[in-house]
């Protein structure tokens, strides 16, 4: 587990996330079934090219994080079955929007894509009937090549005291 940041806002704001890119997921349909692009090298900068992916199935009330990287980016697909509430706070004190908080309900009803460098705490809920798949093309291997590394990862969800909470 990596150090936690030193400073924090004082409070933290509803409003957008620089860096934070939302994007829609578009469902092509023919009589063979749906295809649906998750990733683009032409809609993403090379820095947050995937270097793997992985699948997660989350219970529904089921939360994961918060958490943040240091140096990882995530690139997640929320697809459905089920619906996400998806909560970023920007604790990166050198940003221009450092101290805000952005919520989306995202999944089966509003499919996205959604890119969180690193810095910013994130966690997700499921918020459906269902369980959940959450696809998640990070542009760093989980604990480095061949796995020797030390994990990338500053776990808040741990903390019985952390400011950052999924409830409204």
């Amino acid at each position: 587990m990596l150090q936690k940041r030193a400073r924090m806002p004082e409070a933290f704001q509803p409003g957008e996330i620089q860096d934070v890119i939302v994007r829609d997921l578009r469902k092509y349909n023919d009589s063979r079934g749906s295809l649906i692009e998750l990733f683009r090298q032409d809609e993403l900068a090379a820095e947050f090219f995937p270097a793997m992916a992985y699948l997660s199935l989350t219970k529904p009330g089921v939360t994961r994080g918060p958490h943040e990287h240091v140096d990882q980016a995530d690139l997640f697909c929320f697809l459905g079955p089920s619906n996400f509430k998806l909560r970023m706070w920007d604790n990166r004190s050198d940003s221009s929007t450092f101290g805000n908080v952005m919520t989306l309900v995202i999944g089966e009803d509003d499919p996205k894509a959604v890119l969180i460098p690193q810095g910013i705490v994130h966690a997700y809920q499921n918020v459906g009937f269902l369980d959940g798949m959450v696809i998640n093309c990070p542009n760093r291997l989980y604990m480095g090549e061949e796995r020797r590394e030390p994990i990338d990862e500053i776990r808040r969800e741990d903390d019985p005291n952390t400011r950052f909470r999924m409830d409204d």
